[in-house]
């Protein structure tokens, strides 16, 4: 499959990343969307994954700095994967891995030495081949069973 990732920039970009969020975790998952969308869009760095045509087919957001701080413990060099979500036709062809890796690739370039994401239960296996590691007890969050997972860069 013919797909580019890239470093969302500007409105029109951020608009097809939370269509594909939308799809994803709204309609999919049936998360509310007013947890799907939180205060970390508007600061966070997103990735848009594209095919052709320029069909949005993936994304995922890094969260760094002062934030991740806030987010990760006080973990210094952590930063944080989330909102990965990749569209039904996508799945199954590495899109997924190829969006953790280029988030793990752009927090290597903000300095992080390490990531944490906050991963579905159900997708626990994708996030160990990674090499990812779970850590903690299963807690829930918008509904839906969740482990937090680390992974030293």
């Amino acid at each position: 499959m013919d797909v580019s990732i890239r470093v969302v920039d500007g409105e029109p970009d951020l608009a097809l990343a939370r269509r594909v969020r939308h799809e994803v975790f709204v309609v999919e998952q049936q998360v509310p969307a007013e947890l799907e969308y939180d205060e970390y869009d508007a600061t966070s760095a997103h990735l848009l994954a594209v095919g052709p045509g320029g069909a949005a087919l993936g994304t995922a957001r890094l969260i760094s700095g002062a934030q991740a701080l806030g987010l990760t413990g006080g973990v210094e060099g952590r930063v944080l994967l989330g909102r990965l979500a990749v569209v039904g036709s996508a799945r199954g062809t590495g899109l997924g891995a190829r969006l953790v890796r280029a988030v793990e690739e752009l927090g290597r370039e903000r300095g992080a030495r390490e990531v944490e994401l906050h991963a579905q239960v159900q997708a626990l296996g994708f996030y160990e081949r990674l090499g990812y590691v779970a850590e903690g007890p299963v807690y829930d969050d918008a509904g839906i069973p969740h482990r937090t997972m680390t992974r030293v860069l």
